[in-house]
């Protein structure tokens, strides 16, 4: 995985860069795994806007992607990694050797032809899926579960692991990339690795169209609006808002804490923003 740069040819291309995807071993998906993506413009189902600034983009299909891991003890042979435009990390199509064929996230440092195994049989190899209890200390993992079976929730973006850091009675503490370390169920399952395509976060769009090609149109400022759209918006001529940042219905932003989740507090055994 590298990155390419074109030639400047106009400002807009001049801090262009572009991954090579000298990674990847197929151009086209399989189809049986694949379906089509509906997309809701950033509507809700009475039609308002519940989220700004979406909308077009280009078309895509979905694929169909094995967080949960529950082939077990049956091993399977990379086949291909492929594109996948629906998240920022690569996918592996993996063939098992009961005949059956399916997606997953592919860690850094898996190729084609390699083997992979999930279960309690695994080992502690790249692309491997465990349950927590069963992976060593310091080990990096990633696509971890919180409810056991229901397939991995954390840690799935690109060039994202967190660490294995200790085990206690029925809980496991893993550091998340944020810096949070929070307890995780330890029959829960985690994949081996971390995940792949790590020069993603270095990717410059260098203009507003790839944005646009992604579904993300241009953002403008509550400063710039009128005071009925926004309350920082209004004023003579460019002022700053003149009050704290906030959300369009009043609500505090950059760094104003919404979490209200009580019901996993206990499970939080250091926040991700604690100096």
């Amino acid at each position: 995985m590298g990155m390419r740069q074109i030639r400047p040819v106009n400002s807009s291309s001049r801090f262009q860069s572009f991954p090579d995807f000298a990674e990847l071993t197929a151009e086209r998906p399989l189809k049986k795994l694949t379906h089509g993506k509906n997309r809701s413009g950033g509507r809700n189902n009475r039609g308002e806007i519940t989220s700004w600034f979406r909308g077009g983009g280009h078309k895509r299909r979905y694929r169909e992607i094995d967080f949960r891991r529950d082939k077990h003890d049956v091993p399977g042979k990379v086949a291909t990694i492929e594109y996948d435009p629906n998240r920022s990390a690569r996918i592996a199509l993996v063939h098992y050797a009961d005949g059956e064929k399916r997606y997953i996230l592919a860690p850094e440092g898996l190729d084609v032809g390699m083997e992979i195994l999930a279960g309690e049989k695994a080992e502690i190899n790249v692309g491997n899926a465990l349950p927590l209890r069963l992976i060593p200390l310091g080990t990096m993992i990633h696509n971890i579960e919180l409810k056991q079976g229901k397939g991995g929730q954390m840690v799935r973006s690109a060039g994202a692991a967190a660490q294995l850091m200790a085990k206690e009675g029925a809980y496991a503490q893993v550091k998340l990339p944020s810096g949070e370390v929070r307890k995780v169920f330890v029959e829960c399952y985690a994949t081996v690795g971390q995940v792949g395509n790590l020069e993603h976060e270095n990717v410059s769009f260098g203009k507003a169209g790839r944005k646009r090609w992604l579904g993300r149109r241009s953002h403008n400022r509550g400063v710039s609006m009128n005071p009925v759209d926004h309350p920082m918006g209004g004023g003579e001529g460019k002022t700053s808002g003149g009050r704290h940042p906030c959300t369009p219905w009043g609500v505090p932003t950059k760094g104003f804490k919404t979490r209200n989740n009580k019901r996993t507090d206990d499970l939080i055994v250091r926040r991700r923003n604690r100096k």
